[in-house]
Order: C-alpha cells, then sequence, then structure tokens
C-alpha cells in the first residue's frame, strides 16, 4: 500500500516506522502530512463553522421579556385559539417572541389541514385569532400586549 504512494519504506515517512499489521495512526498522520495546506485551511474552517452551528442549536437561550407575561396569562387561564395559516396568528405570536412558548395556544387546524378541529367548532370559535379569558369573554382579531394585559390583569414589562 505504501509503495502504491511512492514510498520504498518505512523509512521515509518522516521517520515513522510501520509495523506489522500496519499501525492506522501512523498512516493517518502520513495522509494528513500529504495534504496541502489550503486543504487543512478549508477542513478547519468548517470544522470551527460545524462547531458554531452545533453550539447556536444547543446553547439555551436567554429569557425573553415577556416570560413573565405570558406565563402569567397561562395562570389566569387566557387561552388563545389560532390556526397555523392564519397571518394575524402569525403577527400575535410574534409580539410575544419566543415567550409565546408560555401561552395557552390551542391550534384550531391541527395537522396541516384548513379544517377546523372540533375542539374549536364546540368552542364555537369563528376567526382568528381569538383570545378567551377565565370569565369567557372573547376578543377577536389581533391584540395588543397593553389590552391583553389589562383585560387579563397581568402586569406587562417595559
Amino acid at each position: 500500500m505504501i509503495r502504491r504512494h511512492g514510498i520504498a519504506s518505512a523509512d521515509q515517512m518522516n521517520g515513522l516506522a510501520m509495523t506489522e499489521p500496519p499501525c492506522y495512526t501512523n498512516v493517518v498522520i502520513f495522509f494528513l502530512m500529504k495534504l496541502s495546506s489550503t486543504n487543512l485551511l478549508f477542513a478547519a474552517a468548517g470544522l470551527v463553522v460545524v462547531g458554531l452551528i452545533v453550539y447556536a442549536i444547543l446553547a439555551p437561550a436567554a429569557p425573553s421579556k415577556y416570560d413573565s407575561f405570558a406565563a402569567c396569562l397561562s395562570e389566569k387561564d387566557v387561552k388563545m385559539y389560532g390556526a397555523w395559516w392564519c397571518p394575524h396568528c402569525a403577527n400575535q405570536k410574534k409580539l410575544f417572541g419566543s415567550s409565546f412558548d408560555e401561552v395557552k395556544y390551542i391550534e384550531c387546524s391541527p395537522g396541516g389541514t384548513r379544517t377546523m378541529s372540533v375542539q374549536c367548532r364546540e368552542a364555537g370559535i369563528t376567526g382568528y385569532p381569538t383570545w378567551e379569558f377565565a370569565d369567557g369573554i372573547r376578543l377577536n382579531g389581533e391584540q395588543s400586549l397593553a389590552t391583553l394585559a389589562q383585560k387579563s390583569g397581568c402586569t406587562l414589562p417595559e
């Protein structure tokens, strides 16, 4: 195998001696030494990029400023009925950012369909988004966070 790559003996591998069976570590080191420095730079850059991507995915997210507000809405049994395809629902979710995960959300078109779920139909939902409060009062359409705070009694962070 070594002769195929232009090496007559193990002595030509920069002093690395081959044992029988071949020492695979030495073979790997030999081939790494044969790589051009440009290829090594590309490989190193690739490893750095992969490392940064893995870190970005696995690093814990910083808490959003609306986490406590969204948690308060959930504690007070405030629910948002919406649909994945609804642009107004998407706008409403954007207001909360990552804190929307704390909001009690009912998906009315589950499974990527545009058919209303039984739960939403039985709840009498007629449009999206619909906010429902513990006292049974509903607000239809996009609502400001200030409106939700006023109606729920939750404190909106500044």
